[in-house]
């Protein structure tokens, strides 16, 4: 078969059809993905000094006047 019958054959038949692929099981959706958003990450208890420095300075951007509602 030549590449013009392949192309008449494509055309006359319909064209060609492209479907989404699978990409295994999407159940894990709903779980949190980036460490930044993990407790222990937040809170710096799983031990990474990156992740310990990180909690200081989200507890004192906390504690800010500026954070805190005023009444």
């Amino acid at each position: 078969m030549s590449k013009e019958d392949e192309i008449n054959e494509i055309i006359a038949g319909g064209g060609i059809v492209f479907k989404k692929g699978s990409h295994g099981d999407n159940q894990d959706n709903d779980k949190v993905k980036t460490k930044a958003k993990k407790k222990k990450y937040i809170t710096g208890a799983h031990g990474s000094g990156s992740s310990k420095q990180k909690a200081k300075y989200r507890e004192q951007r906390a504690n800010r006047k500026s954070q805190h509602k005023s009444k």
